[in-house]
């Protein structure tokens, strides 16, 4: 079974210039038009039904592929299914049946399906494990909580040896929150190349923990170094393949007897390695598994995945991951290895025509970012908040000659309230002391669905995207330091203004940026939709459309989750029909505003929008808050989807405008509008 490398180039078309959500007094009315329910359907949806089906699966002579589940006990369970779409030979994918461009669900239903790269696939995929990921570590941080309570309790009633007792009871291993994850994230429809590449993972794509990688089925196992196809696969029709043959690799020099040259690798084979972190051999290795699959790769010319594992402060697990390409396996041998123990070697050899290795023994991205102001190239600004800000903002300009620093407007660190809004009156409070640790009894995780919206880890992260987020605010008894007021800290990454070519300014962090962390607020001039200035054309104008997210009106994505009851006294109110088609308030950064004006829009952003309240409960005048959605590494452009429908947007004249999008997304729509 040969295997021949071929290059794929993606196009890139990529963002628009500063532009924001126009006022929806220039924009097109549209016509209501009816729910696209397939656009509802979420993931969840989808997987629940397809693994219940009980039908056989049919086989295609072009492709053979396979659904990965992996259970709550990390074992792999494979089924085959069948696609009509064409692929190079030897690839094989996981994917969910497709019928008359239809994807079957199960024997009775079918709906359509809004079709989405292998990338988008991937990011989605990576993004349900990291929201059950953080959803573990809530509940871990409560059983910690709890169990130290419990702990104090004994500790003080008891003053003989009971108390160690009681110490023992509520002392427990940790369960760990990736492992859980990836059992309820690896239950999705997940595409998987089984062998060669992932498509939708290109060279130098990095994960936080290895469990990303079985999340996607990257790397099947969270432990073992390789990763390979057993004699199980046979049955998919390759009657031709000796098994088990290998298909990735992880290196992260665990093995006292590894060489890394990155372009050259000898490779130690698994086993017989003291698997408590002192790197030594204590047994002989056997020519079993993924011993004998990387041998059989050798016969059968088929290379591997090679995933490189680094050192790094950003990531849970204290690693980061990152591919590195396809490997031929080229000799193996075996031999005595340092600790006296029979060993099997692997010489792999990169293949030609690959992207240049991002690793290439060098710690992570970090490595790129200026250490002083001394390094920054094209400075032009060495803060643009002019000290309002606790962490200074700098801007850069490569692009431009001469090159000028962003003007036009002036800092603001919060809103400005036009004299025209009133806002309401501050809501009453919670009565927790400290800090608020019990959805039960706190009255702020009530409204939030009986729980809290954050995880304490890293400072506070967003469990998932919310119809709206209540914070506890200036009438509660917890003080600042309270989880749930993690959106009103500040700044606290290093964020950088940068000019580009096509989108005007653009934003990135210098620091690694966690999923479900708070950025930055979308600040400016809050004012009436109905005041703003239709002669001028205005850029920077953010829409408070927080009861349409709600209601899932204008083409924007209903969130799933629980909207208190005081809540829904408001969406009942008598002039919620109009708000419903015009939001009453926004948000004007045109000529005040801070970081986020500059902040560009993508077709696959990395960060989301979510309405917060705290100081009130008037959802039409809530605080605009911009979320991580990923994990994003340092230097990668921090971007949002804008929301705009196509054909949305007229000019004064009554035409229809349209701008084009250059975010350079596998799923770009080539418009903004």
């Amino acid at each position: 079974m040969e295997f021949d490398l071929q290059q794929h180039e993606n196009s890139s078309d990529s963002s628009v210039q500063g532009g924001r959500r126009f006022s929806a007094r220039i924009r097109k009315q549209l016509e209501q038009r009816k729910p696209n329910d397939d656009n509802d359907q979420t993931m969840s949806d989808l997987e629940e039904q397809f693994v219940s089906r009980k039908k056989k699966p049919k086989v295609n002579q072009r492709r053979k592929e396979t659904l990965m589940i992996v259970d709550e006990n990390g074992d792999i369970q494979l089924a085959p299914v069948r696609s009509n779409n064409a692929i190079e030979p030897g690839v094989f994918e996981c994917g969910s049946e497709v019928v008359e461009g239809k994807e079957k669900i199960s024997n009775s239903s079918s709906v359509d399906v809004v079709e989405k790269s292998d990338y988008a696939k991937v990011k989605e995929t990576i993004r349900i494990f990291n929201k059950h990921y953080l959803h573990f570590v809530q509940e871990e941080e409560q059983r910690c909580k709890k169990a130290e309570a419990d702990l104090q309790k004994i500790r003080k009633g008891s003053k003989d040896k009971k108390g160690d007792a009681g110490s023992e009871d509520v002392k427990r291993s940790s369960k760990r929150p990736d492992l859980k994850a990836v059992s309820k994230a690896s239950l999705h429809l997940i595409m998987l190349t089984l062998l060669f590449m992932i498509i939708g993972v290109d060279v130098g794509h990095q994960f936080y923990s290895r469990a990303e990688m079985v999340a996607i089925g990257f790397h099947s196992h969270w432990l073992n170094g390789i990763d390979y196809m057993g004699a199980s696969y046979k049955k998919l029709e390759y009657k031709n393949c000796t098994f088990p043959v290998a298909v990735s690799i992880v290196l992260s020099g665990q093995y006292e007897d590894d060489l890394d040259n990155s372009e050259d690798v000898v490779y130690t084979g698994q086993g017989g390695h003291d698997l408590l972190g002192h790197k030594r051999q204590v047994a002989d290795q056997v020519l079993l598994r993924g011993n004998l699959a990387l041998k059989n790769n050798i016969e059968q010319c088929v290379p591997v995945r090679v995933i490189r594992g680094h050192g790094s402060a950003s990531s849970y697990c204290g690693k980061i991951y990152t591919y590195d390409g396809l490997y031929n396996v080229v000799q193996y041998w075996a031999e005595k290895g340092a600790s006296g123990f029979t060993i099997f070697k692997y010489r792999l050899k990169r293949l030609e025509g690959q992207p240049t290795l991002t690793t290439n023994q060098v710690q992570f991205i970090r490595a790129h970012v200026p250490q002083s102001l001394a390094d920054i190239r094209g400075l032009v600004c060495e803060d643009i908040s002019g000290g309002q800000e606790d962490i200074p903002i700098v801007a850069t300009n490569l692009v431009d000659d001469p090159a000028v620093a962003p003007m036009g407007y002036s800092y603001t660190k919060s809103v400005q309230v036009a004299e025209s809004v009133k806002l309401p009156t501050n809501a009453t409070g919670c009565k927790c002391r400290g800090s608020c640790t019990d959805p039960k009894t706190c009255s702020c995780a009530r409204l939030n669905g009986s729980d809290f919206p954050y995880a304490s880890k890293d400072g506070g992260r967003l469990i998932e995207a919310k119809p709206v987020v209540f914070e506890c605010g200036p009438s509660c008894g917890c003080g600042p330091g309270c989880v749930n007021r993690t959106s009103q800290r500040g700044l606290k990454y290093r964020l950088e203004v940068f000019r580009t070519p096509k989108k005007g300014w653009a934003v990135r962090s210098w620091d690694f940026i966690p999923s479900g962390a708070p950025v930055c607020e979308y600040t400016g001039r809050l004012m009436r939709t109905d005041e703003l200035d239709n002669e001028s054309e205005n850029n920077f104008i953010f829409e408070i459309d927080c009861l349409q997210t709600i209601k899932g009106l204008d083409g924007r994505e209903r969130r799933q989750g629980d909207v208190s009851i005081l809540t829904s006294t408001h969406l009942n109110e008598a002039d919620d029909k109009k708000s419903e088609s015009v939001p009453d308030f926004c948000i004007d950064a045109g000529s005040i505003g801070n970081i986020a004006r500059f902040i560009n829009h993508s077709c696959a952003p990395n960060l989301f929008v979510q309405c917060v309240l705290s100081s009130h409960h008037d959802i039409k005048l809530a605080r605009v808050m911009l979320f991580a959605a990923d994990n994003i590494p340092p230097l990668q452009e921090l971007t949002y989807d804008y929301g705009y429908a196509l054909d949305s947007v007229m000019g004064q004249d009554g035409t229809i405008k349209k701008m084009p999008c250059y975010c350079g997304a596998a799923d770009c729509r080539k418009r903004l509008y």
